[in-house]
């Protein structure tokens, strides 16, 4: 069913309240619950479980710390909520926020939404599109106590998905002998195997459970979405090193996230955003001023692309059989249908993913991981059009720039460049694509060595990451 309109939702429902939290440990779990509503007949109560708290640590936290750290919990959560109207008011019942605050919270949700905007044709760009009110500000001399400030264990916490990207953080760091933590947002058949592979003892499980509330107005049209997924789980990662003590949070995104899909209404609209390195540094400067100082919160791959993590990749085959980036396949379309635990092998990153790995992977090792040969589907040349632009804009998915994505196919169709019978997709890359470029080869050299200074790096971890990337290099 397509969407209501977006200003007819915005009169009928004109404010949106984030009412209350509630938390408490029943067993070895964190509990907790949210209570939102839209004025004036909807609510929603969405839960979070946290599984197997340390108690020892858990208790010394002081009440202000753990009530600010999921008040935020609250306010990421919120966004989900919030887009199925978009109401032009948002008050907060439960916490305070100063004008500082409301203005990053804005700029969140301006930036992080951009394609739900996109998509449901909204114009964001009126002074009185969105209003945050909230409790008046804390004292000086109270907003210190809300921070953590005790000293954290010298440990990394990962998170970890069911992609490639997470399990190559994972070992350079285990090969670097740091000692880490890995933890997992609703776990999908993926990440579970991952976790096991990479030898994560006692990870820390994370159930999100969604007001099925949601779904219904979903399927009555109610407005939906993409919302900034990565944000909410800077949110929570920050959360989890508090609770169980870590000192460092190593995300695995990369420098490609930086780049956006088009513009809208004079804005360049990124799929990414929350995954980009201008969300990194903003969520860093507010995690340190009103969450905690201590913590660490960085992306481990950030100064990489996506066809550099793809060829450190590469030298883990363990991770082959399991690993899993096909979105398709973890949608639960408002909940009809379940997810799958294979490549969907139609969807854009799937045609992504693949043209990274072919130039570093044999055929056989490539046809065990997706089970066909993508380069032989005709149906998937628009994707392919779209991956390197050529038309349209590139594909709102979390894949890398256009550029690498042209190499991607290059070093796909250098490979098998002698190859008599080529798949479809290399043949008409060779035709029509290859003869407009001169100096792809040149291109392809300088992006496989690159390395971006425009990250959050401690120092000792960019020693940690050049060191293998050289030493990838020197092996290949």
């Amino acid at each position: 069913m397509p969407n209501l309109n977006p200003q007819i939702l915005r009169k009928q429902y004109p404010e949106f309240l984030y009412q209350k939290y509630l938390y408490d440990i029943i067993g070895d779990n964190l509990e907790i619950s949210f209570e939102f509503f839209i004025e004036p007949n909807i609510k929603f109560s969405p839960h979070l479980i946290i599984k197997n708290i340390k108690r020892s640590h858990f208790n010394k936290i002081r009440r202000e710390v753990l009530d600010n750290l999921i008040y935020h919990l609250g306010l990421i959560e919120m966004i989900s909520y919030w887009k199925t109207t978009c109401s032009p008011q948002i008050k907060i019942k439960t916490g305070t926020l100063s004008k500082e605050q409301i203005e990053w919270w804005k700029d969140l949700i301006i930036n992080g939404m951009g394609q739900f905007f996109y998509e449901n044709r909204i114009d964001w760009r009126k002074k009185d599109f969105i209003k945050i009110e909230a409790q008046k500000k804390p004292k000086k001399t109270e907003k210190s106590l809300h921070l953590y400030q005790e000293k954290l264990k010298n440990r990394v916490l990962i998170p970890i998905g069911g992609g490639k990207d997470s399990p190559v953080t994972v070992e350079i760091l285990k090969k670097a002998k740091k000692q880490i933590g890995c933890f997992s947002l609703n776990p999908t058949p993926a990440a579970k195997q991952i976790i096991k592979i990479a030898g994560c003892k006692k990870p820390i499980i994370v159930e999100r459970k969604i007001d099925p509330k949601l779904f219904t107005l979903n399927q009555k049209g109610f407005l939906n979405g993409h919302t900034p997924f990565s944000a909410y789980l800077a949110f929570l990662s920050v959360f989890l090193a508090i609770i169980f003590d870590y000192k460092y949070i190593a995300f695995s995104n990369e420098r490609s996230a930086n780049e956006g899909n088009l513009k809208y209404l004079g804005k360049i609209i990124n799929h990414q955003y929350s995954k980009s390195f201008e969300f990194e540094k903003k969520f860093d400067n507010y995690c340190k001023k009103y969450l905690t100082p201590v913590a660490e919160y960085f992306s481990f791959l950030r100064p990489l692309y996506e066809i550099q993590i793809a060829k450190l990749f590469s030298y883990y085959p363990k991770y082959f059989p399991v690993f899993l980036s096909c979105n398709e396949a973890f949608k639960t379309y408002s909940g009809r249908k379940k997810p799958s635990s294979k490549w969907c092998g139609n969807c854009p990153k799937c045609l992504f993913i693949f043209a990274l790995l072919y130039p570093f992977l044999n055929r056989i090792k490539m046809r065990k991981i997706f089970g066909e040969n993508l380069f032989r589907k005709v149906s998937l040349l628009p994707l392919m059009e779209q991956l390197i632009g050529e038309k349209k804009f590139k594909p709102f998915e979390c894949v890398g720039t256009k550029e690498e994505s042209l190499i991607a196919f290059y070093l796909s169709w250098k490979k098998d460049k002698n190859r008599l019978n080529k798949p479809f997709l290399l043949k008409h890359f060779e035709k029509k694509i290859l003869p407009r470029y001169k100096n792809l080869e040149t291109e392809a050299k300088e992006i496989l060595e690159s390395w971006n200074k425009e990250n959050n790096l401690p120092k000792i971890f960019e020693d940690i990451l050049r060191k293998n990337i050289t030493w990838i290099q020197k092996s290949s």
